[in-house]
């Protein structure tokens, strides 16, 4: 015979001020994990929409960066007419040569500066990336300095506003328009032409990498064994979205980090969800007493104790999402390992809230094993003597 759920939630209702100071420690480290998770969801999602499958990124055979590669015009007039490589609106390969650089501009954050990614391509770069629009303004135009800032860099950075200017390179280069690569690493991005960033950079022979567009996904896949085995080109060709998903190397130290920081919180949260169930076993030992005479079984309290630690826990779970949902949409960026800064938004999804609420009622429930298996095995008379 089971004890009835609602005496679990009164014993609850009773000792509300013990049970709200628990619940809030659990809360607070079911807070910080889900922190966290949100944080690695959103850098995970924001690099899962910046590439496509058919994509395929080419640098120097043992680079790990677009800003560590070097990339000869050679090379891309070698590659470009490889089998597989799909062909552009205007009949010509879609193969894009670019270069990249940094540059460092004042953010709202940080009036020291933060390290942003100029990209220089070709318009068959801009055609590929299907995932870029323009949302203000106008694209740049070929042979003038003049560039197209991401989303994020726009409403991050006061000095990268249409009709402003950016000095890198030889001179100031005029804002033109605003992209939004629908929460892509592009929205951290600011893009010129080619040639004129090339020019600018005194990088006329060598580009940074190539950027081609297959035909469809087994072509890709056979576009990049094609070229890693082609000993003439000596260079390194990865899908893009494999090139994106090392990305998130970047942040695994902080994610380890706040596990870390979140498993310690969890043991302390543990302590206080068993003193509190302590607490209770000996404040009721009568009541023990008197359920045993009623004819429950040990089981069935033991049970019981579990189930209202549980409830204590899910209380503090249920918190801890409320305290960390206002996280959701927050701006925040990273360093990346081209060493420049890649925005994104906090992701608090239905996923991550259900990990936390599972994670507060294992807490809890660890926390009240112990006094719910010393309630269950008390003697009657000696329960009833105590209370």
């Amino acid at each position: 015979m089971a004890i009835p759920f609602a005496y679990n939630l009164r014993n609850l209702i009773v000792r509300k001020t013990t049970t709200i100071m628990t619940a809030l420690g659990i809360a607070l480290t079911v807070a910080v994990l889900l922190a966290i998770l949100a944080l690695v969801n959103g850098l995970k999602a924001t690099l899962s929409v910046s590439s496509d499958p058919l994509h395929v990124l080419v640098m120097r055979k043992g680079s790990d960066s677009e800003l560590v590669s070097l990339f000869t015009r050679t090379q891309f007039q070698d590659l470009k007419f490889k089998p597989g490589i799909a062909t552009g609106r205007d009949g010509q390969p879609l193969a894009s040569m670019e270069v990249i650089s940094i540059i460092v501009l004042s953010s709202v954050d940080n009036p020291n500066g933060d390290n942003l990614t100029v990209r220089g391509l070709s318009p068959a770069g801009i055609e590929m990336r299907r995932n870029v629009h323009l949302v203000k303004g106008r694209w740049f135009q070929q042979g003038q300095r003049e560039v197209v800032v991401g989303k994020m860099v726009a409403d991050r950075f006061p000095a990268a506003q249409i009709g402003q200017k950016l000095t890198f390179g030889r001179g100031a280069w005029e804002i033109v328009g605003v992209m939004d690569a629908g929460g892509g690493t592009q929205n951290s991005e600011i893009w010129g032409d080619l040639f004129q960033v090339s020019s600018d950079l005194q990088r006329v022979d060598t580009v940074s990498s190539c950027l081609v567009s297959a035909t469809d996904p087994v072509s890709a896949k056979a576009l990049v064994d094609n070229l890693n085995a082609d000993q003439r080109l000596d260079v390194s060709a990865m899908l893009e979205k494999d090139y994106y998903d090392q990305q998130t190397a970047s942040a695994q130290p902080i994610e380890t980090v706040g596990i870390m920081v979140a498993i310690i919180m969890a043991v302390g949260s543990s302590f206080a969800a068993m003193n509190t169930m302590y607490a209770a076993v000996a404040r009721r030992s009568r009541e023990i007493g008197t359920l045993r005479v009623l004819g429950f079984s040990r089981g069935s309290i033991l049970l019981s104790f579990l189930l209202e630690a549980a409830l204590l826990s899910a209380l503090g779970g249920l918190l801890g999402c409320l305290l960390a949902l206002p996280l959701n949409g927050v701006t925040t960026a990273i360093g990346n390992s081209g060493f420049a800064e890649t925005a994104f938004a906090f992701r608090v999804t239905p996923k991550v809230m259900l990990i936390g609420m599972a994670f507060a009622v294992v807490l809890g429930s660890l926390g009240g094993l112990f006094p719910a298996r010393m309630a269950s095995r008390k003697q009657i008379l000696t329960a009833l003597r105590e209370g």
